[in-house]
């Protein structure tokens, strides 16, 4: 009997120790909710002195300067609780007018589409404290400060005007013929927006006297219609009863795009010109930049088929325009360059894969080419700036590999230095002056760190180390994150991440669920911590592995951070190389002991939903289930400039388009189908799902079909996003079943 006692309390002491050392299970509704969200810095902006940075403070109701140096507060320069004048709860964010004296205040921001949105803004004069609107004829878009920092330019309702603060804020309407859906100035259209990655279009000229911008006339381009209903979370009480719509313009490939143009303003005799520049009838431009010289605006030009970039300088009084740089190159321009090139006083740094890999070409400001600045064979992926008085150029590349992100100095003597301190993958912010940085650093483990740092990359300390965040997922039970790579059988080398259980033993065999996105010259296989279908240290993937899943994601051919040729190879038939990847990906992780081969399930996100259809329906029946979620399922559906870049037109391009998609391969689908998709989705319209899954009837194909009422891309609002992925990994959960063991 006392030994039985003694067993029992054993056993008692063996289980309370067990439940000590186990961790907490994660929760949907807490992954959902941002509980696992990082620690960040909120629109930092570095300040014309060169020696400090402005940030929003954490309640949103002060701009706060710091030093570069010791990252100690130097000043508070505008507190809503203490200004005088207008009285506003929150600031959304802020522009520092160049000379220092002023401030425009944003708030109550509505947005519109990716990049673009509504807001009311204040003008805050610094010296006086005060705060007044800038103006009472209803909200703005994208305000502007001339370079003297006089006078404001902003646009309403497709037209722009002009604020004069010397002249007691006088207003005045710059023009009147913007129209919604018709013609719109001084900000892009729809498509512009969403796939040049932009939401302004306008400048001033350098001595303050002209305002340059671009004229979008898309009076031609076929619209879209989207159903709108009451809904919740938002509520529209105007369509209680009936529906209503939203409508807009939307330019499919081999149709009409916005004519466009280019137009300047003298402020003084109110005269508007538009410049003599040449463009193809159908051509684009993406961008206009301002320059050091009032006689040169820099405008950005490209043919429709994206591979031809010119950059003119057009004098606003004369409207002359003279061609500075041309660059050709291969297949296609991608759009990261028109963020990325960088206009000094003097030069033009240019990003470009002439060579084959994206490198920086350093111009003047004549278009004369003085020097490559990148030679070796890695992939710049950043551009930050070039110091005018060192003649240094500072970027972001990947020299160790494609996993890896470090920033890097190029010196004017050819010396390049790695000046970030640790693997994974880093990314700055730079003083005006590029004396100093603050690094923004993470791995696949760590979450992000921020640092500052001078230039040479000595740390000088650390503003945000996450430890919270770390401390807070120790109490929960995660699974070890590991890279791999394998060469499928057609001999092409891929790259991947794998999140097991954490009492993962290798014995056993284990269901996979494979999380991929695949699009031209995205990376998901990057060792930093935003990793996963929910970023965050891969949270999602964590909450499946503790389910009893093995999670793995892997970069196809297309994908970026491997040159040109690795990442256009799919050029002109986008999605059948990807799509065979996962595929190799599937049969190379069904042949490792660990895994059940005949539980292998797939899902991804708008390019990962397309990817997610095409690799159900390559041929070779390895998936068990998938989740397809806002997917293209025809780029014939998909917007111009996007699908023409990768595709060319259908009328060039017919078998591409026809041959190569989910719809055409519907009768192929193998495997249990949940697709998702928001009713209100602006960029991959739920057309996409209506006539797949038209298909998918006529094909006598079983699915699960999920739509959500007003949402867009993003499918979020409310409790959404909690019953998106509440639905997929039931839906799994389900699917697995079939081949359980």
């Amino acid at each position: 009997m006392k030994m039985n006692r003694l067993i029992v309390l054993s056993m008692l002491i063996a289980l309370s120790v067990t439940s000590a050392l186990a961790g907490e299970n994660l929760s949907l509704v807490d992954i959902t909710r941002g509980y696992f969200r990082a620690e960040s810095m909120k629109a930092v902006s570095p300040l014309a002195d060169g020696e400090t940075y402005s940030q929003i403070s954490d309640d949103g109701k002060r701009v706060v300067s710091y030093s570069f140096r010791t990252g100690k507060q130097v000043n508070v320069l505008f507190d809503a609780s203490t200004a005088r004048g207008e009285q506003i709860g929150k600031v959304d964010g802020y522009i520092i007018s160049p000379d220092g004296k002023r401030m425009l205040i944003q708030t109550k921001t509505a947005p519109i589409y990716r990049h673009s949105f509504t807001a009311v803004y204040y003008i805050y004069d610094i010296r006086n404290n005060k705060l007044e609107p800038l103006s009472d004829g209803g909200p703005q878009q994208t305000p502007l400060f001339s370079p003297d920092g006089n006078q404001i330019a902003f646009v309403r309702e497709n037209n722009i005007y002009l604020v004069k603060l010397l002249y007691d804020n006088a207003e005045s309407q710059v023009t009147k013929d913007g129209r919604y859906n018709e013609v719109i100035n001084g900000i892009p259209d729809w498509v512009y927006e969403e796939e040049f990655s932009t939401n302004s279009s306008m400048v001033f000229s350098a001595d303050s006297k002209q305002i340059v911008w671009i004229r979008y006339d898309e009076s031609a381009v076929r619209q879209y219609s989207m159903q709108l209903y009451k809904g919740l979370a938002p509520e529209h009480g105007e369509y209680a009863e009936y529906p209503g719509d939203y409508t807009y313009k939307y330019p499919v490939p081999g149709q009409v795009n916005s004519k466009v143009s280019v137009l300047s303003y003298d402020i003084q005799s109110h005269q508007t010109r538009k410049i003599d520049l040449p463009l193809d009838t159908d051509g684009y431009i993406p961008r206009i930049k301002a320059t050091s010289d009032p006689a040169k605006i820099a405008i950005f030009t490209m043919n429709r088929h994206q591979d031809m970039l010119r950059i003119y300088m057009a004098n606003p009084l004369s409207t002359v325009c003279q061609l500075a740089i041309e660059d050709k190159v291969d297949k296609y321009i991608k759009e990261d360059v028109f963020s990325d090139v960088q206009i000094t006083d003097k030069h033009i740094l240019l990003p470009s894969e002439r060579d084959g890999y994206n490198h920086l070409y350093l111009y003047n400001l004549n278009g004369q080419l003085l020097r490559q600045i990148v030679t070796d064979k890695y992939v710049v992926t950043s551009v930050y700036g070039y110091d005018e008085q060192t003649g240094d150029s500072y970027f972001a590349a990947n020299p160790n590999g494609p996993m890896d992100q470090q920033v890097m100095v190029a010196h004017a003597n050819g010396k390049t230095e790695i000046l970030s301190r640790k693997a994974g993958v880093n990314r700055a912010i730079f003083s005006k002056n590029f004396k100093y940085f603050i690094n923004i650093w993470s791995d696949v483990d760590h979450p992000e760190q921020f640092t500052l740092c001078q230039n040479n990359g000595k740390e000088l300390m650390t503003l945000i180390d996450n430890q919270e965040l770390i401390r807070k997922l120790s109490a929960y039970d995660l699974g070890k994150k590991e890279f791999f790579s394998f060469t499928t059988s057609e001999g092409v080398l891929l790259n991947g991440w794998m999140v097991k259980p954490a009492d993962f033993n290798p014995s056993k065999n284990y269901p996979v669920i494979m999380y991929q996105y695949g699009g031209p010259g995205n990376q998901q296989v990057l060792n930093k911590w935003g990793i996963g279908m929910n970023g965050n240290g891969a949270i999602l993937e964590q909450y499946l592995a503790q389910q009893g899943y093995l999670c793995v994601c892997v970069d196809n051919r297309g994908t970026g951070g491997r040159g040109a040729e690795f990442e256009k190879c799919t050029y002109l038939r986008l999605g059948e190389l990807e799509a065979r990847d996962q595929v190799e990906t599937a049969l190379w992780l069904g042949q490792q002991t660990y895994v059940d081969k005949e539980r292998i399930g797939i899902w991804g996100w708008s390019y990962g939903g397309w990817n997610t259809l095409m690799s159900m329906s390559e041929g070779r029946p390895v998936f068990c289930a998938g989740v397809a979620i806002a997917p293209p399922t025809c780029w014939r559906y998909y917007d111009s400039i996007y699908t023409e870049r990768f595709m060319r037109t259908p009328k060039e391009n017919q078998k591409g388009y026809d041959e190569v998609n989910p719809i055409h391969r519907a009768s192929q689908l193998h495997g249990a189908l949940l697709i998702c998709h928001g009713l209100a989705d602006d960029n991959v319209h739920y057309q996409n799902t209506a006539e797949y899954v038209e298909a998918l009837v006529q094909a006598d194909k079983d699915f699960r079909q999920l739509v959500y009422t007003n949402r867009n891309h993003s499918i979020f609002g409310g409790n959404t996003r909690n019953h998106l992925f509440r639905q997929a990994v039931n839906h799994f959960d389900a699917a697995m079943k079939c081949g359980k063991k």
